[in-house]
């Protein structure tokens, strides 16, 4: 290989020194450009006492741009050095490439040939692939392509590139991807006996079978009719399934059951967690009762309790206030629970004798407004909230005014 000219920054120059950044233009190159969505090859370029890392390589023009650092030594134009690739990245890549196109073939066959390519990367570690389809993949259908994609690469069959002219290649049914221009002469990928054609010029395994295995490991959207699928295939598809493995038998011993027991263990713990849940709001509860039962001003003939609480959740602040209506005779409550980060919940009671005159839905739009929020719900009881906990204590320091106003206010006749 000979160097044709060197860059640094966007300026050509006569030589590389060692530690020095720059870019390598040769007459030939063994390198793959970045391009078809496959990432760029790395590697090493070395001439005599010079080595140059490629980092990246990109396609401009005609030329393929070779990206690094020069490590040692000096390179000129002209300077004849040997260009090695790093094959196992190569490979990897290789094999993810020809996932694509299995997987694009699997998706048209399992959901119908609107499906067609509208973006990719393939990378040495994984696949990503957006196509068009109205709507999320079932987990059925899913299984459905990674089990088709399967079947080709335990059928190990020939992956043939050949060039020809594109009407050829349409009388063949290739298919090419979106938006891309391409020459007179292209480059046709047949994989499967058929089962996939398309036009690329990216790096593929020579046999299907060299991807040794393929999994789908998630689904979404990304644009309005427009699906992605990431996926893996050959030793990051391994990896991959060995970690999930590790993952599962870290649960089992965690749980102390066998993997396949995981299932039932966990919905067996999901139910005593719900149950112990249930058991703790009623402690709760009952405890919040007991305190607050006794602490209650007198307006007239009126108990008024206007507490907050910490860390009681909302069933459990309509359980108190339903038990202290019931417990206090003609009253007005109003609790509250949460501040800091969490929005305050607010719940307000009044016992049925009192609700013609002291709405707890009015009462609940006099707090909960005082605290940046809101509420509502019926004359005898209201739920809300708000987000400015500072003004909480504020807010229920009224309450007892607020039901002595109502008490004074003409009766509402019948």
């Amino acid at each position: 290989m000979q160097v044709r000219s060197l860059l640094q920054g966007r300026d050509e120059v006569e030589v590389l020194e060692a530690g020095a950044e720059g870019v390598v233009v040769l007459e030939q190159t063994p390198f793959y450009a970045q391009g078809g969505g496959q990432v760029g090859d790395r590697g090493e370029l070395r001439a005599g006492q010079g080595h140059f890392v490629v980092e990246d390589t990109v396609r401009q023009g005609e030329h393929h741009l070779h990206r690094g650092r020069l490590l040692s030594g000096r390179l000129r134009p002209g300077d004849r050095l040997e260009a090695r690739v790093d094959a196992g990245r190569r490979q990897a890549a290789a094999c993810h490439h020809s996932a694509t196109h299995l997987l694009h073939a699997a998706l048209r066959r399992e959901l119908g040939e609107h499906v067609r390519q509208r973006g990719s990367l393939v990378e040495p570690e994984r696949l990503r692939f957006d196509f068009s389809h109205p709507q999320p993949l079932t987990g059925s259908q899913l299984q459905a392509v990674e089990d088709r994609v399967n079947a080709s690469i335990l059928a190990d069959t020939p992956v043939q590139a050949e060039v020809m002219s594109r009407r050829e290649a349409d009388e063949r049914g290739a298919l090419s991807l979106f938006g891309e221009k391409y020459g007179e002469q292209v480059r046709v990928l047949s994989m499967g006996g058929g089962f996939s054609v398309e036009l690329c010029g990216g790096t593929h395994v020579g046999r299907t079978g060299e991807l040794g295995l393929f999994v789908i490991i998630a689904e979404t959207g990304v644009a309005a009719g427009v699906r992605r699928v990431e996926a893996l295939a050959a030793r990051a598809a391994l990896d991959w399934l060995r970690e999930q493995r590790a993952g599962v038998e870290g649960l089992g011993r965690l749980l102390a059951c066998d993997p396949e027991q995981l299932g039932p263990r966990i919905e067996r713990l999901l139910e005593e967690q719900r149950q112990l849940k249930r058991q703790l709001r009623q402690a709760q509860t009952q405890v919040a009762q007991g305190g607050l039962s006794s602490r209650f001003v007198e307006v007239g003939e009126v108990k008024v309790v206007a507490e907050r609480l910490e860390e009681v959740d909302a069933p459990a602040l309509r359980a108190m206030v339903d038990r202290l209506k019931q417990s206090l005779g003609s009253a007005v409550v109003m609790l509250a629970s949460g501040g800091g980060e969490d929005k305050v919940i607010l719940m307000a009671g009044v016992t049925k004798d009192l609700s013609r005159r002291l709405s707890a839905r009015s009462l609940m739009a006099e707090v909960a407004g005082r605290i940046g929020g809101s509420g509502g719900g019926r004359d005898d009881f209201a739920q809300g909230g708000g987000g400015d906990a500072d003004r909480l204590p504020e807010a229920l320091e009224a309450v007892p005014e607020w039901v002595r106003s109502g008490l004074d206010a003409k009766p509402v006749s019948s």
